[in-house]
């Protein structure tokens, strides 16, 4: 799936674009049952440290993130040498009270600069009732300050949220079929409200990154290069030998460890400042 040119300006000028679809609604089915079979081996949900990277632990998933049906599209807008630098599922039960508030998805990434995007791709139907993404276009030029708001339900790691008042009249629902994904810049201004439907929600947010990218903070970064070439930067990730096999989930926890620690300086650095 490569972007027409009217779409990748609309990216660049809106930081977004949506719906594209990569995947038909079938082959989402059986993406969504083998996710349904992993959460009920794990008492119905997946344990934060298992979601995190989840490509590294599932077969599957790691195919799905260097799919061509995806990759096509991420390469319009970031260029032919791309790293997957995480991924996790965003589930929410029907009436449920886990939110997603406005912030921009770079502000504890630490990397060297925003060239990346979020593939957020459904596995469910995704409305505004069920708790869908909603996004501010327009707002992906500026970095903005963020803190802690202390919400239980908030469903970001660093409980951040944007420290601006956001003007809900200019939110735009991002609206989706099973099999169809959106793209956003890092920078974008994004979140979700809770689930009031009777229906379940649930998406895969991989993030792609520029292959010339630096991870800045105590640990060296991780990544599985998904297309183009390898600037060096990052030790690379392989694919795991099956689903949740010992030596894939011994490397995951190593790189886990990682990640977090280079999370938790940009977290102190920022809020340090007073952000």
């Amino acid at each position: 799936m490569r972007l027409s040119p009217a779409m990748v300006e609309r990216y660049r000028r809106e930081g977004a674009v949506f719906p594209i679809r990569a995947f038909p609604e079938e082959e989402m089915a059986g993406h969504l049952a083998g996710l349904e079979a992993m959460e009920a081996a794990r008492a119905g949900r997946l344990p934060p440290a298992v979601n995190y990277k989840i490509h590294l632990l599932v077969p599957s998933l790691w195919d799905m993130v260097h799919d061509p049906r995806i990759l096509d599209a991420v390469e319009d807008v970031l260029g032919p040498d791309i790293l997957c630098w995480a991924s996790s599922f965003f589930a929410k039960n029907a009436a449920d009270p886990a939110n997603v508030p406005w912030h921009q998805d770079a502000t504890y990434w630490g990397l060297s600069e925003p060239t990346a995007v979020t593939a957020w791709v459904a596995f469910t139907p995704s409305t505004p009732e069920n708790g869908g993404m909603r996004i501010v276009p327009g707002t992906h030029l500026t970095p903005l300050a963020h803190g802690d708001n202390k919400d239980r339900h908030n469903m970001l790691p660093g409980r951040e949220e944007i420290l601006v008042e956001v003007d809900e009249a200019e939110a735009v629902d991002v609206v989706l079929a099973p099999g169809e994904m959106s793209l956003h810049h890092l920078l974008l201004v994004h979140g979700s409200k809770p689930n009031s439907s009777g229906r379940r929600r649930v998406g895969f947010a991989i993030r792609y990154i520029a292959g010339h990218l630096r991870q800045e903070g105590p640990r060296r970064g991780t990544a599985a290069l998904v297309r183009g070439r390898d600037h060096g930067h990052f030790e690379l990730e392989q694919r795991p030998e099956g689903e949740f096999h010992p030596d894939a989930v011994a490397r995951h926890s190593r790189m886990l460890r990682n990640a977090m620690a280079n999370v938790s300086a940009a977290i102190q650095r920022d809020r340090g400042q007073g952000g």
